[in-house]
This record gives structure tokens, C-alpha cells and sequence, in this order.
């Protein structure tokens, strides 16, 4: 884990406003040196600059407070939302993550590219499915 730790990967201000414990479990936290070290380390090494999370880890109050689907990967410490600073920035890094064919399971431009949805499991075959900003 070069680039990325586990209190930033389970660090958020929804939490802290809220007084919600987000502590992942012994699985949670293996997933999530699973996700660095497969995916967000090798992209932020090509990448070259800064990669921000905004949401990792989440424990199921957190999640169903911020909205977040009932069978998120962010529960599980498979995922991450991630952006470079900027929707131009994000679109690049996402055209990146395509080209490094790197073991994603989903890699998602949400809302416009305002940030990018990544995971990866190994519960199964990591899918690499990819959906990009409409």
C-alpha cells in the first residue's frame, strides 16, 4: 500500500457528523489492501499525480445513510470512489483504468464523471465491467 492507507480508505465527514462508527472488520480491511494494491496503487503509479478517495469502507449505518445500495461493495471493502479533481480529469483517468486492464470488477463515471466508482473482489471473477459517463 504505497499510495493509499486504511484510515484514508475508511475515513468520512458523513460519519463524523453523524457520530457513526466506521470501523471495518478483519475481511473489510484484507479487501481493502486487496483493492490498493491490485487496483488503486498500480492506476495511481501510471496516473502519476494525486488520486483523492471521497468514500471507501462504509459500515452498514453509513452506508444506508448516505444512500447507498443495500449489497454495496463499500460494505465489504471492495470499493472505492475515487477522483483526480475534475470531470476532464476523471474521464482521463478512467480512459486509463481501460487501458491498464488492471483486475477491476466495476469502474463507473458517476454522476457525469464527478468522481469514479472502482472495485475489485475476490469473492469471484473481478468482471471488468466498465461504464462510462453518458
Amino acid at each position: 500500500m504505497r499510495h493509499f492507507g486504511i484510515e484514508e480508505l475508511t475515513a468520512s465527514a458523513t460519519a463524523k457528523r453523524l457520530g457513526i462508527a466506521n470501523t471495518p472488520d478483519a475481511g473489510a480491511i484484507e479487501a481493502l489492501k486487496r483493492l490498493v494494491e491490485q487496483v488503486l496503487d498500480p492506476l495511481r503509479e501510471s496516473w502519476g499525480k494525486p488520486i483523492v478517495v471521497n468514500s471507501g469502507y462504509r459500515s452498514e449505518e453509513l452506508n444506508r445513510r448516505v444512500g447507498g445500495v443495500a449489497a454495496s461493495q463499500h460494505l465489504r471493502g471492495e470499493a472505492a470512489d475515487i477522483t483526480a479533481g475534475s470531470c476532464a480529469s476523471n474521464h482521463q483517468l478512467f480512459a486509463l483504468l481501460r487501458r491498464l486492464d488492471l483486475p477491476v470488477d466495476q469502474a463507473i463515471e458517476e454522476n457525469g464523471g464527478l468522481w469514479l466508482h472502482v472495485s475489485h473482489t475476490s469473492r469471484r471473477r473481478n468482471r471488468g465491467h466498465y461504464v462510462a459517463a453518458k
